[in-house]
């Protein structure tokens, strides 16, 4: 964990990133859903207690995120900064790694591929990887589908690691029936490079990252490609998503493929889409166990949100209901985890006490 963090520190001092030291316009009389301008530090807020929120209750929600070790936070409401805030030595322009909130990029980038007819993410993996991509036998291969790679149940044993190299890519069941988190879900970074003949960081870039004005870089830790950029950045991501793949009237990924990725992909975790975990189903799986847990995955939660969960309570929350997208970056905050822990439920319950 450690080689991550001064790995993006390193980084920070070399590109650019978006700020917020300049001043932050405010247009408090609109309530249509805001979009920051590209290239731009300005960005619109809108007050707590212009939303008619318990303003005594974000002190307490602030004091908690800095006990737990946060270091990036922000509320968007409709788009609007409500609060923006730094804590333990971060700042507006400090990188911070996704971990695996960043899968959601590859879940959003599979989509704008698909749209662009480079890919179908019902083919077979093999279809563009070629055969011998696994170790598995080759009939229990060409079952491996893209779409069981953005599902989590491609089969291939979870236990061997983060390499995902073909030996290390074992079979253990066929692909559809068992669910088990697996880095294995990179290889669709490798189906898109291939399908459109160019870098993924390339493909990446162009497609989604200067599209909305992120800032951020990816970078190849050992066998982990982790994605890293400011707070204000993975904000941009989880705005578009809120708008249902839109940037002001750019449709980036189709509005449909969003619609599959953040609902039940699969009948065994039903609280998993594409790469998103999805709160108020009726039960859910975790990583490293293939125990189920009955009950709504973060239940002070609203039952719409889905979520971008990442090591170490890395965090994009969507909730439509409520028009919030909320960031959470930091260090672990309790234990460690690889994507739900019980500081979840916890911040909710002061973000509650705060939006009620």
């Amino acid at each position: 964990m450690k080689k991550w963090i001064y790995c993006f520190l390193a980084i920070s001092l070399f590109f650019g990133c978006s700020s917020n030291d300049n001043p932050i316009d405010q247009n408090p009389n609109e309530d249509q859903l805001y979009f920051p301008p590209i290239n731009s530090n300005t960005w619109e807020t809108k007050s707590v207690s212009e939303l008619g929120w318990n303003e005594a209750a974000l002190q307490p929600l602030l004091d908690y995120l800095e006990l737990k070790n946060t270091k990036g936070f922000m509320i968007l409401y409709n788009g609007k900064i409500v609060t923006e805030n730094y804590f333990n030595g971060h700042t507006s322009t400090s990188i911070w790694y996704w971990a695996s909130a960043g899968k959601t990029l590859t879940s959003t980038v599979s989509g704008i591929a698909q749209e662009e007819g480079l890919i179908n993410i019902n083919n077979k993996v093999s279809d563009y990887l070629g055969t011998g991509w696994t170790s598995a036998p080759l009939e229990k291969e060409n079952l491996i589908t893209c779409k069981n790679l953005l599902s989590m149940n491609s089969g291939l044993d979870d236990t061997l690691g983060d390499d995902v190299s073909s030996t290390n890519l074992q079979y253990v069941a066929d692909a559809g029936t068992r669910w088990a988190y697996h880095n294995v879900y990179v290889k669709m970074q490798d189906v898109i490079a291939t399908a459109s003949n160019q870098s993924w960081n390339n493909y990446f870039n162009e497609k989604l990252r200067d599209k909305i004005g992120m800032s951020g870089l990816w970078v190849n830790l050992g066998d982990l490609s982790v994605y890293g950029s400011n707070t204000r950045s993975m904000a941009r991501f989880g705005l578009m998503i809120y708008a249902k793949g839109k940037w002001e009237h750019n449709q980036i990924v189709p509005e449909n493929f969003l619609n599959e990725a953040t609902n039940i992909s699969q009948n065994i975790n039903l609280a998993y889409g594409y790469l998103w975990w999805l709160n108020g189903k009726s039960s859910y799986h975790l990583p490293q166990t293939q125990l189920q847990f009955n009950g709504s995955l973060i239940p002070n939660a609203p039952n719409d949100m889905y979520a971008a969960l990442g090591k170490n309570d890395q965090k994009i929350y969507v909730v439509p209901s409520k028009k919030l997208v909320i960031i959470r970056m930091g260090e672990v905050a309790d234990g460690e985890n690889f994507a739900l822990s019980t500081f979840d439920n916890d911040l909710w319950a002061k973000i509650n006490d705060l939006i009620n």
